[in-house]
Protein backbone atom coordinates (compact mmCIF):
# COMPACT_ATOMS: atom_id res chain seq x y z
CA UNK A 1 0.00 0.00 0.00
CA UNK A 2 1.38 3.60 -0.88
CA UNK A 3 1.88 5.81 2.07
CA UNK A 4 2.86 9.65 1.13
CA UNK A 5 5.99 10.67 2.50
CA UNK A 6 7.31 14.21 1.30
CA UNK A 7 10.62 13.97 2.79
CA UNK A 8 12.72 16.12 0.25
CA UNK A 9 16.49 17.25 0.49
CA UNK A 10 17.20 20.58 1.56
CA UNK A 11 17.52 21.55 -1.78
CA UNK A 12 13.83 20.27 -3.03
CA UNK A 13 10.74 22.22 -2.30
CA UNK A 14 8.31 20.53 -0.54
CA UNK A 15 5.39 19.44 -2.47
CA UNK A 16 2.21 19.34 -2.19
CA UNK A 17 0.27 15.84 -0.42
CA UNK A 18 -2.20 13.99 -2.49
CA UNK A 19 -3.11 12.10 0.64
CA UNK A 20 -4.30 15.34 2.72
CA UNK A 21 -5.11 17.39 0.46
CA UNK A 22 -7.50 14.87 -1.77
CA UNK A 23 -8.06 12.21 0.50
CA UNK A 24 -11.91 10.84 -1.67
CA UNK A 25 -9.17 10.38 -4.57
CA UNK A 26 -6.30 9.02 -2.48
CA UNK A 27 -9.12 6.79 -1.31
CA UNK A 28 -9.77 5.54 -4.36
CA UNK A 29 -6.40 4.86 -5.33
CA UNK A 30 -6.58 2.86 -2.04
CA UNK A 31 -9.45 0.70 -3.55
CA UNK A 32 -8.19 0.14 -6.64
CA UNK A 33 -4.80 -1.53 -4.98
CA UNK A 34 -7.42 -3.41 -2.96
CA UNK A 35 -9.31 -4.87 -6.16
CA UNK A 36 -5.40 -5.60 -7.30
CA UNK A 37 -5.27 -7.91 -3.89
CA UNK A 38 -8.37 -9.89 -5.00
CA UNK A 39 -7.81 -10.81 -8.60
CA UNK A 40 -5.88 -13.92 -10.15
CA UNK A 41 -2.44 -12.35 -11.01
CA UNK A 42 0.81 -14.25 -8.85
CA UNK A 43 2.48 -11.97 -6.24
CA UNK A 44 5.34 -12.73 -8.47
CA UNK A 45 3.86 -11.18 -11.82
CA UNK A 46 2.34 -8.10 -9.08
CA UNK A 47 5.45 -7.45 -8.38
CA UNK A 48 7.17 -7.62 -11.83
CA UNK A 49 4.60 -5.25 -13.20
CA UNK A 50 5.09 -2.70 -10.34
CA UNK A 51 9.06 -3.10 -10.44
CA UNK A 52 9.23 -2.21 -14.04
CA UNK A 53 6.51 0.46 -14.39
CA UNK A 54 8.33 1.83 -11.39
CA UNK A 55 11.82 1.76 -12.79
CA UNK A 56 10.55 3.02 -16.66
CA UNK A 57 8.80 6.52 -14.59
CA UNK A 58 11.33 6.98 -12.74
CA UNK A 59 9.63 6.56 -9.52
CA UNK A 60 11.94 6.30 -6.38
CA UNK A 61 9.19 5.99 -3.99
CA UNK A 62 7.38 3.19 -5.51
CA UNK A 63 10.15 1.55 -6.25
CA UNK A 64 12.37 1.36 -3.57
CA UNK A 65 8.80 0.04 -1.87
CA UNK A 66 8.30 -2.74 -4.82
CA UNK A 67 11.57 -4.10 -4.64
CA UNK A 68 11.19 -4.56 -0.99
CA UNK A 69 8.03 -6.05 -0.95
CA UNK A 70 8.84 -8.54 -4.07
CA UNK A 71 12.06 -9.68 -2.29
CA UNK A 72 9.71 -10.36 0.79
CA UNK A 73 7.60 -12.29 -1.48
CA UNK A 74 11.02 -14.63 -2.23
CA UNK A 75 12.00 -12.83 -5.57
CA UNK A 76 15.77 -13.01 -5.75
CA UNK A 77 18.14 -10.18 -5.69
CA UNK A 78 19.29 -11.49 -8.96
CA UNK A 79 15.88 -11.38 -10.85
CA UNK A 80 15.61 -7.23 -8.90
CA UNK A 81 18.92 -6.59 -10.40
CA UNK A 82 17.98 -7.71 -14.22
CA UNK A 83 14.11 -6.75 -14.17
CA UNK A 84 15.00 -3.79 -16.21
CA UNK A 85 17.30 -5.99 -18.95
CA UNK A 86 14.95 -8.89 -18.89
CA UNK A 87 15.12 -9.29 -22.61
CA UNK A 88 18.67 -10.35 -22.30
CA UNK A 89 18.54 -12.97 -19.80
CA UNK A 90 17.13 -16.27 -19.30
CA UNK A 91 16.11 -16.10 -15.96
CA UNK A 92 12.41 -14.73 -16.85
CA UNK A 93 9.43 -17.35 -18.17
CA UNK A 94 7.38 -17.01 -21.48
CA UNK A 95 4.62 -15.54 -18.94
CA UNK A 96 6.90 -13.20 -17.36
CA UNK A 97 8.20 -11.73 -20.54
CA UNK A 98 5.27 -11.35 -21.77
CA UNK A 99 4.14 -9.28 -18.94
CA UNK A 100 7.49 -7.19 -18.89
CA UNK A 101 6.73 -6.55 -22.58
CA UNK A 102 2.89 -5.63 -22.04
CA UNK A 103 4.24 -3.36 -18.88
CA UNK A 104 6.56 -1.67 -20.80
CA UNK A 105 4.29 -0.44 -23.42
CA UNK A 106 1.28 0.36 -21.61
CA UNK A 107 3.04 2.20 -19.38
CA UNK A 108 4.21 4.49 -22.99
CA UNK A 109 0.76 4.11 -24.57
CA UNK A 110 1.62 7.20 -26.79
CA UNK A 111 3.98 4.00 -28.08
CA UNK A 112 1.06 2.24 -28.48
CA UNK A 113 0.56 -1.48 -27.08
CA UNK A 114 1.96 -3.54 -30.08
CA UNK A 115 -0.38 -5.86 -32.17
CA UNK A 116 2.59 -8.40 -31.84
CA UNK A 117 2.84 -7.70 -27.86
CA UNK A 118 -0.85 -8.09 -27.68
CA UNK A 119 -0.87 -11.33 -29.52
CA UNK A 120 2.15 -12.78 -27.50
CA UNK A 121 0.72 -12.23 -24.21
CA UNK A 122 -2.93 -13.76 -24.92
CA UNK A 123 -1.40 -16.69 -26.33
CA UNK A 124 1.05 -16.68 -22.75
CA UNK A 125 -1.87 -15.93 -20.49
CA UNK A 126 -5.23 -15.74 -22.14
CA UNK A 127 -7.44 -12.66 -22.58
CA UNK A 128 -8.69 -12.80 -18.67
CA UNK A 129 -5.60 -12.89 -16.89
CA UNK A 130 -3.77 -10.05 -19.79
CA UNK A 131 -6.94 -8.28 -18.81
CA UNK A 132 -5.72 -7.99 -15.18
CA UNK A 133 -1.89 -7.37 -15.98
CA UNK A 134 -3.44 -4.58 -17.74
CA UNK A 135 -5.39 -3.40 -14.84
CA UNK A 136 -2.15 -4.19 -12.18
CA UNK A 137 -0.01 -1.82 -15.02
CA UNK A 138 -2.61 1.47 -15.17
CA UNK A 139 -2.83 1.88 -11.22
CA UNK A 140 0.93 1.20 -10.46
CA UNK A 141 1.46 3.68 -13.37
CA UNK A 142 -1.41 6.11 -11.51
CA UNK A 143 0.74 5.65 -8.43
CA UNK A 144 3.73 6.30 -10.22
CA UNK A 145 2.56 9.36 -11.37
CA UNK A 146 1.23 10.53 -8.04
CA UNK A 147 5.23 9.80 -6.52
CA UNK A 148 6.98 11.55 -9.13
CA UNK A 149 4.73 14.75 -9.19
CA UNK A 150 4.84 15.41 -5.78
CA UNK A 151 8.40 14.28 -5.52
CA UNK A 152 7.83 11.25 -2.58
CA UNK A 153 10.83 9.88 -1.44
CA UNK A 154 11.96 6.87 0.28
CA UNK A 155 12.36 6.88 3.66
Amino acid sequence: MLLCSNKKQTTMSKRLDIKHLEPEAYNIMLSFEKYLSKINLTKAHKNLIKVRASQLNGCSYCLDMHTKEARADGESEQRLYLVSAWRDTSFFSEEEQAILAVTEEVTFIHQRLSEATYQRAVKSLGEKYLAQVMIAVIVINAWNRIGVATEMQPA
